[in-house]
């Protein structure tokens, strides 16, 4: 069937089949163009939205580095601390012990020792038989750097009779006064008012008197001819002078026991902890 060159635009065939090709050309050409445009945009839209993701997993990550460090050097502060205050709870430790263990030395080497060395260990009661001054002994006293004076001072002898035993022996003050004179009960401090000296030696004379039994210590072997009033260190001396430093020597081990077990714990817990992990 033949077509009219009316039917037939300008700068086209009549054919219709011809025409109907040359009018879509524009038409998919800019379909294609459209759609190039649209795939770039899509590229675009897919490239944007992976660098927004990236973007946040980054400062996720950077934020959770932050904590970490934070974390760490909270850590590291509290380990330092804990490090320090340890240190000086076992300096602390040491430092009792090494008292206690110069005290013990300076205690051995003085009242335990002459605890020991006494030979008056024995306690029993003794009757006094007479309590006289018998004589004047001579003494010195100080009186400056280099400077010595002479004095006298009364000597009391005391006799008691052993309730035990029944010996007769003489009575001295302790072992101080046992070894400056034997002869006299109580050897008072060198001074130069005789006087003095001498009422204060009258007045124990006069207590004496007035107590017939009085406790005293003596050798059970029965060697020494004196019995001692009173000791210079006694049992209850002894133990009490002990006290404090074995109080000391036992807080000191106990804080570096502390101590090293805490260490030993907070290890135990870090390994367990890292085994979970």
């Amino acid at each position: 069937m033949a077509t009219s060159d009316s039917d037939c635009t300008p700068g086209c065939t009549c054919q219709g089949r011809l025409c109907h090709s040359r009018l879509s050309q524009p038409s998919i050409s800019s379909a294609l163009e459209s759609g190039r445009h649209s795939g770039a945009t899509g590229r675009m839209f897919l490239w944007s939205g992976a660098k927004g993701a990236q973007g946040s997993v980054s400062e996720r990550r950077t934020i959770y580095q932050k904590i970490r460090e934070y974390d760490i050097l909270d850590k590291r502060k509290t380990v330092t601390a804990l490090k320090a205050g340890e240190d000086r709870a076992i300096l602390l430790g040491l430092s009792m012990i090494l008292f206690s263990v110069m005290m013990y030395f300076v205690l051995c080497i003085t009242m335990v020792r002459s605890y020991s060395d006494s030979v008056w260990t024995e306690e029993s009661s003794c009757t006094v038989l007479n309590s006289s001054v018998i004589s004047e002994i001579n003494c010195s006293y100080s009186c400056g750097s280099e400077c010595w004076k002479s004095s006298r001072y009364p000597c009391l002898q005391v006799y008691v009779s052993l309730n035990s035993s029944g010996r007769v022996l003489r009575l001295s003050h302790n072992e101080e006064a046992q070894e400056a004179n034997p002869e006299c009960f109580y050897v008072p401090k060198c001074r130069k008012d005789h006087a003095v000296m001498h009422t204060l030696v009258l007045n124990i004379s006069e207590q004496l008197k007035t107590q017939h039994q009085v406790p005293c210590y003596y050798d059970p072997s029965e060697q020494q001819d004196n019995v001692l009033l009173t000791r210079l260190y006694g049992r209850g001396a002894i133990f009490s002078s002990l006290l404090w430093p074995t109080c000391t020597l036992v807080m000191g081990m106990l804080i570096v026991a502390m101590v090293k077990l805490t260490q030993y714990l907070s290890i135990l817990c870090e390994q367990i902890s890292r085994i979970k992990r």
